[in-house]
């Protein structure tokens, strides 16, 4: 099957590619609770001629499906899987159905894309045009860590998933881009996310008589105000770097000054000598509170690492899509400090993650993470022709 083939072979899978999407889209799951989710992906993998399914894959909810000529190369594509706890404004006919939560990070389309692909790359196999292996990863939990800090991701590489891997592929869905614009990016392309969390401690007291206790409201001040100077003034101009305070919780009372300010934040960076730099300065700034007779305690939870996409497999991407869409638009820009776990897959095996522009086009702002995002389903099989042929060429050499 040439090039040219796959794509037309994507094509015809339009209709079948947008009901797995509305399916997914209307019986949205959160992050560890993928159960029909799950189940549907696995059920429809079985359908493809010697794909081998495997449920459970370092958590109850984790897909992976292998095809295989028992010999070669192996490529992992991975597509993410959970919804978020957004209640969705649209109204459409594939409207979810399960109250507060919503497909909104266009992970129904991460999903549907996948099982596009591994029924295209299973007709490779069967007509013997390919050598090696491609284990589809379905993964749970992209979104939220669980009690001990982690996503889905690395579940499913303890769980051996990527076990003789030696490229990985995933995609992304980009809303801020038109249908024929495409994000690659070689190397650090999203953010290292890490959690902060910070108690301030002083003795409280009747807010009558400040001067006779010592008050963590007061002496945070000067705290939020080195914390918001540390990009300014700490880190290079030339480095990607964010820190924001998402919360601030003291107090119960008008009359009662508090003996605790709870903090918690976002700490993004992408080199990994920014994102040391943070965490110490961030130590910093809250030990200004010290000289001011308090105390805090400061915990940083790392969550993901930056995104590191592959220069290799970039070049195999571009090459896919200049041959199979010579229209369209890539755009070389990295693609924010958002979060990403499948950032830990690369890690471990060279991969790149691609955003596929996916704007319906219509006035409505639909943002990733927004009660009203969507997408124009013809990027399914867009999406499926060029990971598919990716893989096709890295198994083959090309």
């Amino acid at each position: 099957m040439t090039s040219s083939a796959i794509k037309s072979a994507a094509k015809h899978m339009q209709d079948q590619l947008s009901q797995w999407r509305q399916h997914l889209h209307r019986h949205p799951e959160l992050s560890f609770q993928e159960v029909e989710t799950a189940r549907f992906i696995a059920k429809n993998l079985e359908q493809i001629p010697g794909m081998n399914v495997t449920t459970g894959v370092g958590f109850p909810t984790a897909i992976m499906g292998t095809i295989s000529s028992g010999s070669g190369p192996t490529v992992v594509i991975r597509a993410d899987m959970d919804a978020l706890p957004i209640q969705e404004e649209n109204e459409c006919s594939y409207k979810s159905m399960n109250n507060g939560i919503m497909h909104a990070c266009g992970h129904d389309a991460h999903s549907t894309i996948g099982l596009g692909t591994a029924s295209l790359i299973g007709n490779l196999f069967e007509q013997g045009e390919l050598e090696g292996t491609v284990k589809f990863l379905f993964q749970p939990a992209e979104e939220m860590a669980d009690q001990y800090g982690s996503t889905g991701a690395p579940y499913m590489i303890k769980a051996g998933a990527l076990e003789e891997a030696d490229w990985a592929l995933a995609l992304h869905m980009s809303p801020e881009d038109e249908p024929g614009q495409v994000k690659v990016h070689d190397g650090y392309s999203m953010a290292n996310v890490d959690v902060f969390e910070a108690v301030v401690t002083g003795s409280g007291g009747h807010g009558a008589y400040p001067h006779l206790g010592k008050d963590p409201v007061w002496m945070l001040g000067p705290v939020l105000q080195a914390l918001h100077g540390i990009v300014a003034r700490r880190v290079s101009p030339l480095e990607s770097a964010v820190i924001s305070v998402g919360s601030i919780q003291s107090g119960s009372a008008s009359n009662v000054i508090p003996s605790e300010v709870h903090v918690t934040g976002t700490i993004r960076s992408y080199h990994p000598d920014t994102r040391e730099l943070l965490h110490n300065e961030l130590e910093k700034a809250f030990s200004l509170v010290r000289p001011l007779d308090g105390d805090y305690q400061l915990t940083i939870k790392p969550e993901d690492p930056a995104l590191y996409n592959d220069a290799g497999v970039n070049h195999i991407i571009r090459q896919t899509i200049s041959e199979l869409y010579p229209d369209f638009h890539m755009l070389d820009t990295p693609f924010g400090l958002g979060g990403e776990d499948f950032a830990h897959m690369t890690q471990e095996v060279p991969g790149a993650m691609f955003f596929l522009g996916c704007a319906v086009g219509d006035d409505a702002v639909r943002d990733l993470h927004t009660p009203h995002f969507d997408i124009d389903e013809n990027v399914l099989p867009i999406g499926a022709a060029i990971l598919a042929e990716s893989a096709r060429r890295l198994l083959s050499n090309q």
